[in-house]
């Protein structure tokens, strides 16, 4: 188990973006919160540090709640490739897809405990009684147990589910369930992924957020887009603009020149209107869908629509062993293609190496295209729809998960009610292609949704009811200790 460093950032930063009434209410919050964690720590536990959507998040949240005089922690267990095969089979049952098919038996049931058991043992050279303990989906519920016996607040976050559970999803909560049930709050992105047998009384509804100054959505003009692009030879360019980049530590990184990115080196040409998905290479996504309906769509389009199918370089996301297998399912797909139609396909893969260039790289091609697609088949609640939303671009996404939640279909983007009917997507991207009154009118609806409702802000605020609640109900605890162990 490995922490991972967070540089504190002044919530000021957040609040130059709400309006009066919004930023006392923050002020007010961060007053409470410091009085009730004087002397403990919050520590989040998850499965990587990059990769997905729950990291970028904990980054974002951790500086904010640091700059606001918290000490929360992060720290990403450690786990076996078998362990992260068998969380991520319990990751897809509980989306209601069967994954590799393997089975949830008492080996498995070993395995995990053993691993988790493993990570408890680094745990305790770290928290202390009092201290409050996130543990981030399936493969952290494990340690709700050792974690209580450690005298800290075990929290449970589940930022995955199923709108309507099945069989599948019943397999995958009946492996969680006993770990799950001790904990003292479980929090889910939306109510419809809720468990039957989950305690109302310790549950908390918390939908994710975004931080708008982050590599991955800070605003990056025109001409330097169109630089960026160029220098990753992923769109064809001969700008001149700036290169630099925010980084986490708050120092600035430069986009490095990187060759090979796209599939077969072929980079999208300059002028051309470009239709985008970012998501992991997970079947979950239906990249392959995406493909298959754009080409389906491809005679009647212009000339200068392509499509860019973007997820991270394999090998620098640990916890998701499927990514490899998918993304070759993907390149044999588009080799299939006739020759027209793979030149106007392109996939690629950004380099995980380092995260905040991967951010910057995934910011720029949101902002360079035309429209941006999530046509997920399931999903927790989707940050690939906020970003965009965001960049005020057009979104075309399924009515699935918390996707549904973001998106008012015709206001704010356009919502797949069967993201399997490739004539319903097919016809949802020609509608916006077609009309830059609508696109722009869906764009401008679309960020001022997120800064509405999905900003850090209300995230944070949520957070510290839910710790006075546990501080409320918890039996008298000793009075924090002022050393603490790092």
């Amino acid at each position: 188990m490995r922490e991972v460093r967070v540089e504190a950032i002044p919530l000021a930063r957040l609040t130059a973006l709400l309006g009066p009434e919004r930023t006392a209410r923050v002020d007010e919050y961060a007053v409470r919160a410091q009085e009730l964690l004087q002397g403990r720590i919050v520590w989040n536990v998850n499965a990587t540090h990059a990769g997905g959507g729950v990291a970028e998040m904990l980054q974002a949240l951790l500086a904010y709640g640091r700059g606001a005089g918290v000490d929360t922690r992060w720290l990403v267990l450690h786990g076996t490739p078998d362990f992260f095969l068998l969380t991520k089979r319990i990751h897809n049952l509980l989306h209601g897809s069967p994954g590799d098919g393997g089975v949830l038996g008492e080996a498995e049931a070993a395995l995990y405990r053993e691993v988790l058991d493993e990570n408890i043992g680094l745990l305790e050279r770290r928290v202390s009684p009092g201290d409050i303990v996130l543990l981030h989906d399936p493969q952290t519920a494990g340690l709700i147990p050792g974690v209580q016996r450690l005298g800290a607040h075990a929290v449970w976050r589940c930022h995955i589910g199923k709108d309507e559970p099945d069989e599948l999803t019943h397999a995958g909560w009946s492996f969680l369930q006993p770990y799950v049930e001790q904990a003292e709050a479980v929090i889910f992105s939306r109510a419809a992924f809720v468990p039957q047998w989950v305690d109302q009384n310790k549950l908390w509804i918390i939908p994710p957020s975004l931080d708008p100054f982050t590599a991955k959505n800070v605003d990056i003009d025109a001409h330097d887009i169109s630089s960026v692009l160029c220098r990753a030879s992923l769109v064809e360019n001969t700008g001149d603009g700036l290169l630099a980049f925010p980084r986490r530590d708050g120092t600035t990184g430069v986009v490095r020149p990187h060759h090979g990115l796209v599939d077969g080196g072929r980079m999208v040409p300059e002028h051309a209107r470009i239709v985008l998905q970012v998501s992991r290479w997970d079947r979950l996504k239906d990249m392959a869908g995406v493909m298959t309906g754009f080409a389906r769509l491809l005679p009647e389009l212009p000339d200068d629509v392509h499509l860019m199918l973007a997820g991270p370089e394999t090998s620098g996301v640990s916890d998701d062993p499927e990514g490899a297998e998918v993304l070759e399912e993907c390149r044999a797909l588009r080799a299939a293609l006739p020759p027209g139609t793979q030149e106007r396909v392109h996939l690629c893969c950004l380099p995980m190496d380092d995260t905040d260039e991967n951010a910057y790289l995934v910011n720029a091609l949101q902002r360079r295209a035309t429209v941006v697609v999530q046509k997920s088949l399931v999903e927790g609640f989707g940050l690939t729809v906020t970003e965009p939303m965001w960049k005020g671009r057009p979104v075309i996404a399924s009515r699935v998960g918390g996707i549904q939640d973001q998106v008012v279909d015709g206001e704010s983007g356009l919502l797949l009610d069967d993201p399997t009917d490739l004539d319903a997507f097919a016809a949802a991207l020609q509608r916006v292609l077609s009309d830059d009154v609508l696109a722009q009118g869906l764009g401008a609806a679309a960020r001022q949704r997120v800064l509405d409702h999905y900003l850090g802000d209300r995230h944070l605020m949520q957070y510290v009811d839910l710790f006075e609640a546990l501080y409320r109900d918890a039996p008298a605890q000793p009075e924090p200790a002022v050393a603490r162990r790092d």
